[in-house]
This record gives C-alpha cells, structure tokens and sequence, in this order.
C-alpha cells in the first residue's frame, strides 16, 4: 500500500486522496466529493453526522493491509458496517460493474473481429460478474438480514447463514486470471486506449474487493460471531 500514516480525526481529507487516490471510493460511499478544501476526518463527519471514529475505521482498515481494530463490536452498531458494505455492492453494481462491460464492448467494437481473444475475455469477465452479483445477493437476502435480526433481537442465532469466505477469495482470483490474460494474451488489431481502460477498471475493481474484504473480514465478521454467540 501506500507510505499514508495512520489516519486520525484532524486528518484531511485531501491529504488521504492525494496519498492514496483509491481512498476516493470510501470517502464516496459516505457522500463526499471532490473538492475538499481543507476538511479534516472530523469536520467532515460533523457536517455529515457521521461517528468520526467509524470513519477512521473503516479508511485505516481499507487503506492498511496491517490494520486490526481493537474491540470494534463494542465501539460500533453491526448496521453502521452493513450500511457501509451495502453502500459499497451498490457502487459495484451501478458503477463499476457495467463500467467494465461497457469499455469491453467499446473495446471488441473497435478491434479487429478475428481478434477471438477478447471475446473469450468477455465471457469470462461475464461469468466473474454474475459471482459477484450472486455473492451481493446473498449479503442483501441472507448475511445482512441475519445479523440486522440478531442486533435487533439482542439474542444469540441457534441458525444462521454463514457467508462463504472461499467465494470471495475466488472472485478476487479469477479476477486476477484475467488481468493476467490482457496483460499476456491479447493479440491481433485493437484499439490502445480502450483495452488500457478495461485493464485498469479490472484492477481498481479487483484492489476494492481486496480492499473491502478487510473490512468484510476485520470488521464485520468477529461482531457476526459476537451477536450469534459463538
């Protein structure tokens, strides 16, 4: 990752973005935008009623592969994480999913048609996709309700649906594959521009995942535990 320091409540915001241009995403998913002056952590959350230590959080678990919170089921609501990640699928499936698509389409379009490489690339993209979208469909009809009952009822879950840890690593690997096939195999006439485009939206997607499941796994996961009394 990048050399960013611990993030703390008078950091500013421009400082994260300028150090570490990935952390755009997180800040995005709390509604802030470009043109952040001189806004510290703090003056951002109070203008936006947010916990300020929630954001530390979840900006110091994305941006530091290091990262371990200390006791977070005793600092934070279960729904302010959920409400974090769904935030998170929603980009993914509004944005960057179909940004991908769309730039793989524009991609085959202006590239030579016996170019047979880049339709397989297309279908496999598609089928990482769909992976993808059904694990986010699980965390909206399963995982998420789940855990929203059990905070709710305060009382241990006998039954529960536990998440698959492997499916998401797998996700993140097939990604990988891919990247690694644009980078060795495509061949024949295509457009530069284009197919660098569809590269770096498929690594940015796959740094989120990574970068996310930390806040997946370090996070959510041990206030899971805690409120299903295991």
């Amino acid at each position: 990752m990048s050399n960013l320091t611990l993030i703390n409540h008078d950091t500013k915001l421009s400082d994260i973005v300028i150090a570490e241009p990935s952390a755009l995403t997180v800040l995005n998913r709390f509604g802030i935008r470009l043109g952040l002056g001189d806004l510290t952590v703090a003056r951002a959350c109070t203008q936006l009623d947010i916990d300020p230590d929630f954001m530390v959080t979840i900006l110091n678990t994305y941006l530091h592969e290091a990262y371990f919170p200390e006791r977070i089921e005793a600092t934070f609501k279960a729904s302010t994480i959920v409400n974090y990640l769904g935030q998170t699928n929603n980009y993914y499936i509004h944005f960057h999913l179909p940004v991908i698509e769309r730039h793989f389409g524009l991609l085959i379009s202006k590239s030579d048609p016996a170019n047979n490489n880049l339709g397989l690339m297309l279908k496999f993209f598609i089928e990482v996709k769909q992976q993808l979208l059904d694990r986010i469909a699980d965390d909206r009809d399963r995982w998420f309700p789940a855990i929203l009952e059990a905070e709710a009822t305060a009382t241990a879950i006998e039954t529960f649906i536990r998440p698959d840890e492997d499916d998401v690593d797998t996700v993140e690997d097939k990604l990988t594959d891919l990247i690694n096939m644009m980078v060795i195999h495509l061949s024949g006439n295509y457009d530069g521009n284009l197919a660098l485009a569809v590269l770096m939206a498929l690594v940015s997607l796959k740094n989120d995942l990574v970068q996310n499941n930390r806040i997946r796994n370090r996070l959510l996961r041990p206030m899971f535990h805690v409120l299903i009394g295991q």
